[in-house]
């Protein structure tokens, strides 16, 4: 397959530009038969025994702007992940970084010690105090560069169940959740799990002209905990569903799943969920509209098929919001 084949033509228009509220107010369409809702009316179409699954990741405050030492030059920095003593960015202008040069961002100094690779380097970091502690008071959220409206909140760009900080992007799946419509949820038998997986930039970047074959995907770091296995075993147990709220859980616990069966596990995914997939453990999926030819692209389209066009055509032809802050479709019944 070629990657052309999961690209269409996406409109600026059709790409939210607001975060609205309230967050369960977005709009929600229903695969199986392309019907329109709202996401508050999420518990409707849900089943008492159905298990939601949601990443818990929280998106680091990792934008820092500041001046080059030596020529005062400004310079961008977006911190991407530690890879030990050493932490992986992304910088700009990336062309005249060199090992040795030193960035000032004020209450953190980053010392190149790598030459730029597609942007990123490895930096060392020095702070006065602990690194992720002074990273969430200094920094600022990442917002996605194709969104270019203005949040009163920066805590807008975190789901409600962020507690475990790593990702350079947040799980947008999960930005529809209330307090109030978990609790909804709650109240008609419907369970939620956890699972962790760093979302990294590369997820949404597009993938380069060639044979799909050809592409290579990124690692991230995924955990999936005993009581979330447990919660699932249950589920299938009393008949429930396991619908999994991003693209990231669905790769998180088909990861888990590759031996066979689901067991807890932690570790690096770069499972690449592409046409010809059978999962294993997901039966549904809660997601937003994606960017053309994306990896996200190509795992929509390996669950639900060569539908996925009508789906897309169907909801720019309605008006639906698409990309980070919009709206959201609902697939059910992957494994039947």
């Amino acid at each position: 397959m070629h990657t052309s084949e999961f690209d269409y033509t996406l409109p600026e228009r059709a790409i939210a530009q607001q975060a609205i509220e309230p967050r369960d107010s977005s709009r929600l369409l229903r695969v199986a038969d392309l019907s329109d809702h709202r996401f508050s009316q999420l518990p409707d179409l849900l089943c008492a025994g159905d298990l939601l699954v949601v990443n818990r990741t929280r998106v680091r405050h990792a934008r820092f702007t500041g001046t080059r030492r030596g020529t005062g030059g400004a310079v961008e920095m977006l911190l991407l992940r530690p890879l030990g003593p050493r932490w992986e960015a992304l910088v700009r202008p990336a062309r005249r970084m060199r090992p040795g040069v030193v960035l000032d961002f004020g209450a953190i100094t980053a010392t190149v010690k790598t030459r730029p690779t597609a942007g990123c380097v490895e930096v060392d970091l020095a702070t006065k105090g602990p690194i992720e502690e002074v990273v969430e008071r200094e920094g600022k959220i990442p917002l996605p560069p194709y969104f270019h409206g203005k949040l009163d909140d920066p805590d807008r760009y975190q789901t409600i169940f962020a507690s475990v900080t790593g990702s350079a992007a947040a799980p947008t799946a999960a930005l529809h959740f209330t307090p109030d419509l978990v609790d909804r949820l709650a109240r008609g038998g419907v369970g939620i799990a956890e699972v962790e997986l760093e979302v990294g930039l590369d997820t949404f970047r597009p993938m380069a002209e060639g044979d799909l074959a050809d592409h290579i995907m990124h690692k991230e770091t995924f955990s999936v905990p005993a009581a979330t296995v447990e919660a699932i075993a249950d589920a299938a147990r009393n008949g429930g569903r396991v619908i999994a709220v991003g693209t990231t859980v669905v790769r998180s616990l088909e990861t888990a799943a590759g031996g066979g069966r689901l067991r807890p596990m932690g570790g690096s995914s770069s499972l690449f969920i592409q046409p010809g997939y059978h999962p294993r453990v997901v039966d549904g999926l809660i997601t937003n509209f994606h960017a053309p030819r994306t990896t996200l692209m190509v795992l929509v389209a390996a669950l639900i098929g060569d539908q996925w066009r009508e789906v897309y055509r169907t909801a720019l032809d309605r008006g639906y919001r698409f990309l980070s802050f919009g709206d959201a479709m609902l697939v059910e019944d992957l494994r039947s």
